[in-house]
């Protein structure tokens, strides 16, 4: 899908296999801006076989600008027993800094709400960082809304084998 936009013709296309490198240096600069550099584990391997291996569980897409890249979006399919229906769960949005204020993250979140509704999903969601003001002022821009009365949870590696192994948690 081509764009024409204030930022120029911006194209939106399905990552490819041969993507995998480009999604993980984007990986990258995205958790340089969001002060969790330390936090990327992530190898090629592990992206090419979540993107595209046999058991694959989560979709990219490219923004491209002129033939390059310049944004990317990883999404996943999730399931709610309120609504009965599988969810578009938006796990990564990156727009490379020079590129912003464009219309392209628009374009990319637009794109992405198309294929929603193409799956029939219920609905879209994602998480942004609390401090992130220019991301939560956008997203409300689009109609979004934030959960306020909903906490996330997560439980790492460690956390899980603890907790399979029935020790007690560590601080």
């Amino acid at each position: 899908m081509t764009v024409r936009n204030a930022g120029g013709s911006f194209r939106i296309r399905r990552a490819a296999r041969a993507d995998v490198p480009l999604l993980l240096r984007m990986i990258r600069e995205l958790a340089e801006y969001e002060r969790l550099s330390d936090a990327v584990v992530a190898r090629e391997a592990d992206i090419e076989a979540s993107l595209f291996g046999e058991n694959r569980c989560a979709e990219a897409a490219i923004g491209e600008l002129g033939g390059e890249a310049i944004a990317f979006a990883v999404w996943f399919q999730n399931f709610s027993t309120f609504v009965g229906r599988r969810g578009l769960y938006l796990e990564d949005l990156y727009v490379r800094p020079q590129h912003r204020g464009r219309g392209h993250g628009l374009a990319l979140l637009r794109w992405l709400a198309d294929r929603a509704l193409e799956l029939g999903c219920g609905r879209m969601e994602w998480a942004v960082l609390d401090w992130n003001d220019p991301a939560i002022a956008f997203y409300r821009r689009l109609g979004a809304r934030p959960l306020d009365e909903w906490t996330i949870f997560r439980l790492t590696p460690d956390a899980l084998r603890r907790f399979v192994d029935g020790e007690p948690a560590a601080d």
